[in-house]
């Protein structure tokens, strides 16, 4: 891991760049600590960290404000870094068929999603290597948002993860249902109840499969961008229980 800036923010929050190899990341660490702190995992939709920072840096401040570092990572294909044709390909793929209304097949949501959770999943385990070497940072792990198939792999194949914050608004494969079985920690799932590109009731069978006996559904009105302020604080009170 290399650090190439460094600045603080307006509340005191250390922001670090770094990279990993060629994965581009940032880290977010409390203004005081005295001693090693908690880290959350922050995970995006793939459109790239630029597009995502504003939302990042906001969810970033409220971990530090509870006192818990939190880092992200570029995803595969996104951003800046090298264009990923199988990927382009499944996007364009999906864009044609949401514009001609048309149900979006099996095969174009495994072919969207099963290559990035194959890709991105061993990228967050060799990041959380790097960052939990860092002196000030000491665990335990969460898994905060992004797309939900990712948070299902990392919950379910690395145990430094001991809770998890997903959105249901992304598209999952019938394979990855079937491994959300496997998924134990505790969980605090967002569904916005009206996404405009979310199938409801997938999401509901999805919080079903879950094998956690700790699991809760926040569902609220509204779209997919319509999320209320409220929720991110009950969110954040989830991982204050699981992280302290």
């Amino acid at each position: 891991m290399r650090f190439t800036t460094e600045r603080r923010l307006d509340d005191g929050v250390l922001e670090r760049e770094f990279t990993l190899g060629e994965i581009p990341g940032i880290l977010w660490t409390p203004a005081a600590a005295s001693a090693p702190v908690p880290l959350i995992l922050l995970g995006h939709p793939p459109l790239g960290l630029r597009t995502m920072y504003p939302r990042l840096v906001a969810r970033a401040r409220r971990c530090a404000a509870d006192g818990f570092a939190a880092a992200t990572i570029e995803l595969p294909g996104s951003g800046d870094r090298p264009r990923w044709a199988a990927a382009e390909q499944a996007r364009a793929d999906l864009r044609r068929a949401l514009e001609a209304g048309e149900p979006v097949r099996d095969e174009i949501i495994d072919a969207l999603i099963l290559p990035l959770v194959d890709k991105a999943v061993p990228e967050s385990q060799v990041a959380l290597d790097a960052l939990l070497t860092l002196p000030e940072i000491g665990g335990p792990v969460g898994y905060s948002g992004g797309v939900i198939s990712v948070g299902i792999r990392l919950a379910v194949v690395e145990p430094r993860i001991v809770a998890a914050g997903f959105f249901a608004g992304s598209f999952v494969p019938r394979a990855m249902v079937e491994e959300a079985h496997q998924v134990t920690i505790p969980l605090h799932v967002l569904l916005q109840w009206d996404d405009e590109g979310n199938d409801r009731q997938a999401a509901l069978d999805l919080f079903d499969a879950f094998g956690s006996t700790e699991k809760t559904l926040h569902a609220n009105m509204g779209g997919h961008t319509g999320v209320p302020q409220f929720a991110g604080e009950d969110a954040a009170r989830f991982f204050a229980r699981h992280l302290r």
